[in-house]
C-alpha cells in the first residue's frame, strides 16, 4: 500500500509504504493505511483539503466487486473509512488502473497520444482505456478487467481459466516456488533453462492475446505498462513484439515513467481536483 501527501496542486511532498499483509484481512489492513495517512497529516502540521483513493476493483457506494486478492475488501467504505479518520472532506474513489490511466493523460505518457490504453502488470493484470484524455471506465465501472478473459485451447472446453489464473505476479511467484525458485517472479522471467523459459513465454502469450484483442477494439495510439513486473524486459520486449507482429496497425509501447506508483498519482490527482476552490 501506497500514500502521499501533496499540495493542493499535486506536487507530492511525503510518502509512505508499506506492506498490504493480506492474509490479516482487510479491515486490519485498512486500519494501518489509515494510521499511517493520520501520521502523514499529523507530521505536515497542515489541515487535510481532500484525499483520494485508487483501490483494485469495481467501487460502489457500499463496497468493492472484483477485489478477491484481500479477504474482506469487497466490503470496505473506503470513502466514509477516511473521512471518519480525516474529518468531513471530499474523497474520491477510483479503480487503481483507471487512477494510473488518469495520471498517465494528465501527467504521463499518454498527454499526446489519444486513443490510449494503459496495461497493470503487478499481482494480477487489468487494463484501463483513455479516449479523448478521458477515463472511459463502462457502465458498470469494469472496463478493461481483461483478468477475467478466457484463455485456452479449446474453445467450447468447460473449465477454460481466466487469463489471471494463469498470469499475473502472484501466479508466476507460485509457479517459481513450484520449480525450486526462490527468487519469485523475477528468477522464473530470468531463468535460463529451456523448459521454464517456453513455460514463462506461453504464460505471457496468453495476457498479449487479450491486449491484441482490445487494441483491435480501440486501435489505441499508445500502449503504457505499469507495476511490479514491468521490471521484467523478457515481459515488456515480448508484448512488444507480439504487438507489432500480430496488428497491421500497431500501437506505441512504453512503460510509465511512474513505474508502480502510477496509481498513486492517480489519487493524488483525484483529490487535487476534488480541493475545494
Amino acid at each position: 500500500m501506497a500514500l502521499a501527501l501533496a499540495e493542493p496542486d499535486g506536487t507530492i511532498v511525503a510518502r509512505h509504504r508499506l506492506p498490504t499483509n493480506a492474509g490479516d484481512g482487510a479491515e486490519r489492513a485498512l486500519s494501518r493505511a489509515l494510521d499511517a495517512a493520520e501520521k502523514l497529516v499529523s507530521d505536515s502540521g497542515r489541515p487535510v483539503l481532500a484525499a483520494g483513493v485508487a483501490t483494485p476493483g469495481v467501487v460502489r457506494p457500499d463496497g468493492i466487486d472484483l477485489a478477491p486478492n484481500v479477504p474482506g475488501w469487497g466490503e470496505l467504505r473506503l470513502a466514509d473509512a477516511l473521512r471518519d479518520r480525516l474529518g468531513d472532506i471530499p474523497v474520491p474513489v477510483w479503480n487503481d488502473v483507471n487512477a494510473a490511466a488518469l495520471a498517465e493523460t494528465r501527467h504521463g505518457s499518454l498527454r499526446t497520444a489519444d486513443p490510449g490504453l494503459v496495461l497493470g502488470l503487478g499481482t494480477g493484470v487489468a487494463a484501463a482505456v483513455t479516449v479523448g484524455g478521458q477515463v472511459v471506465p463502462g457502465f458498470h465501472g469494469a472496463a478493461g478487467e481483461i483478468g477475467y478473459t478466457l484463455v485456452g485451447s479449446g474453445l467450447l472446453h468447460p473449465d477454460e481459466a481466466h487469463l489471471e489464473a494463469v498470469f499475473g505476479g502472484r501466479v508466476l511467484d507460485d509457479l517459481a516456488a513450484a520449480h525450486g525458485l526462490t527468487g519469485g517472479a523475477p528468477a522464473l522471467l530470468a531463468d535460463a533453462d529451456p523448459e521454464l523459459s517456453d513455460l514463462a513465454d506461453r504464460r505471457i502469450d496468453s495476457l498479449t492475446r487479450a491486449v491484441i484483442a482490445m487494441c483491435l477494439l480501440l486501435d489505441p495510439q499508445r500502449v503504457v505498462l505499469f507495476g511490479g513486473l514491468t521490471g521484467s524486459e523478457r515481459i515488456v520486449s515480448r508484448v512488444t513484439e507480439r504487438l507489432r507482429s500480430h496488428l497491421v496497425f500497431a500501437p506505441d509501447v512504453v512503460v510509465s515513467a511512474f513505474a508502480d506508483e502510477a496509481p498513486l498519482v492517480g489519487a493524488v490527482t483525484l483529490a487535487a481536483d476534488a480541493v475545494p476552490r
